[in-house]
């Protein structure tokens, strides 16, 4: 019988997989051999005559063949768990494989992340520079834009420096009632101008411009007309028909025309000066505005009340849109326009205009009107109505501080108050017309005259009738070259530049 060695315990302890695997299937084929071994035995033991020793021995070949088979069995079992181990490793060096990439693509990807970090960076950076670049260059082409309009609107001509400081000087020597000293230095410039640039170039026109204003205000109308004509054809000429600077002297031409009562004259000529600034400055420009106005008093003169209604309005859409519902220059268009519903007997829709204009100074200086908060005109209504009920009717001193905040520099406030003061005597509501007479009264600043007062209670008291003829004398400006009670922007363009 073949004979079995098996390796000791120690070196048991110290083998490989692979020499495991080899012992087992060594221990396997020795097993193999004992079986066939012990299957010829039994065969032979089966065949003897002996029966109860055969039985004997061929039981205790069974159970060492029953060992044997449990012994390949399990070596079998060695086998396969050893290939499953082999796989095992084999698939945890790929996993460990697979750990090492990922590592690195990981550490590859914070790198490149790291890198995009750091250019995002430098292009936000990059970014904001630009954005300020952007800003600055918008900034400088609107300043260029501005530039360009203005050089558009001017028809590439602007008054000179030292014809413009001549022009302040003129008008403080006016302002002082000093013409003497005005007149003779308008002259000696005129006269250098024509030596130097000769008698049709714009300085020229601008010159004759100014002394025509200078005559104006000395009332020598037609000394003035003649200047302003010269200045007209010389303007038309070299600088064109449709320049700003030729709208300037149409509109101090029908201003002179309108104070001599030739409203007729003027008309076309205040119409002909808005054409050329609705064209060159646009229909919603401020100084389109004004020139409204101004067209608007003129047609107030003529009688021509739809008219009237019609520029008023125009000139209000232009300054609450362009300029805000608290310009001065709303609340002076407003109270023109109560002045001509006056003169027409709309006295509802005056009164509405006049309390308006006392709203909205209210509101601007002590907010929205409530209860508590009430505009002058409410206060002197609640006066009126509780006048039988009051012991004391002495002079307006409740509400004091409201004419200190209201009017001291808005003397178009302070007309409105007497304004709607007299339209309060003209209904019967003394008491009421007290209170506001009281209040104008008080300010620092008056916005009309006496006289110009006089004629607005004139005015009322005949509620509009000959008050067209009494204007038609009076020219523009009221009596004396005086504003009247119209706020029409008549005044004299002096630069002849808009």
């Amino acid at each position: 019988m073949s004979t079995m060695v098996y390796p000791r315990e120690e070196a048991l302890e110290r083998l490989s997989q692979d020499e495991i695997v080899l012992n087992t299937k060594a221990v396997m084929q020795g097993l193999e051999t004992l079986r066939g071994e012990h299957a010829q035995l039994l065969n032979s033991l089966l065949d003897c005559t002996q029966p109860p020793v055969a039985q004997e021995k061929s039981g205790l070949l069974r159970k060492s063949l029953e060992a044997i088979e449990l012994g390949l069995g399990e070596a079998q079992v060695i086998i396969a768990l050893s290939s499953h181990l082999s796989a095992v490793e084999s698939e945890k060096q790929k996993l460990r494989a697979q750990v090492r990439r990922l590592c690195q693509e990981n550490q590859w990807l914070r790198d490149e992340l790291a890198g995009t970090q750091h250019k995002l960076q430098r292009s936000e950076q990059s970014v904001a520079q630009l954005e300020e670049e952007k800003k600055h260059l918008e900034f400088m082409n609107q300043i260029k834009n501005v530039q360009q309009q203005r050089e558009s609107q001017q028809g590439g001509y602007e008054i000179p420096a030292r014809l413009r400081t001549l022009h302040n000087l003129v008008i403080q020597y006016a302002s002082q009632g000093r013409y003497e000293v005005a007149v003779p230095l308008c002259k000696q410039a005129l006269e250098d101008l024509e030596k130097t640039s000769g008698h049709d170039h714009p300085d020229v026109a601008t010159m004759l411009n100014i002394l025509a204003l200078v005559y104006r205000d000395q009332n020598k109308y037609k000394e003035a007309a003649h200047l302003l004509n010269d200045a007209l054809a010389i303007r038309e000429k070299t600088l064109g028909k449709d320049h700003p600077a030729v709208a300037a002297t149409l509109n101090n031409l029908a201003v002179l025309y309108g104070k001599r009562g030739k409203y007729k004259e003027a008309e076309p000529l205040c119409k002909r000066a808005l054409e050329i600034r609705e064209k060159v400055l646009g229909k919603y420009h401020p100084d389109v505005a004004k020139q409204l106005n101004n067209l608007a008093l003129l047609c107030q003169n003529q009688g021509k009340y739809d008219e009237v209604e019609y520029y008023y309005g125009r000139a209000l859409e232009i300054y609450e849109s362009k300029l805000g519902a608290d310009d001065p220059n709303v609340a002076k268009t407003k109270n023109n326009l109560a002045t001509c519903y006056l003169k027409q007997g709309k006295f509802a829709d005056a009164e509405a205009l006049y309390k308006e204009i006392l709203t909205r100074a209210h509101e601007k200086e002590f907010g929205s009107v409530n209860n508590d908060n009430k505009p002058i005109w409410m206060h002197a209504e609640e006066r009126e109505e509780s006048k039988g009920k009051r012991k004391d009717s002495g002079p307006y001193v409740e509400y004091g501080s409201w004419y200190k905040a209201c009017k001291v520099d808005s003397p178009t406030v302070n007309t409105t108050l007497k304004s709607l003061g007299a339209l309060y005597r003209r209904q019967g509501k003394l008491e009421a017309a007290e209170t506001l007479e009281e209040c104008a009264s008080k300010s620092r600043k008056q916005g009309i005259d006496a006289i110009n007062q006089s004629k607005v209670v004139e005015l009322l008291k005949d509620g509009g009738s000959g008050s067209d003829r009494r204007h038609s004398r009076e020219g523009m400006n009221g009596p004396g070259g005086q504003r009247g009670e119209n706020e029409g922007d008549d005044s004299a363009e002096w630069n002849g530049v808009t």
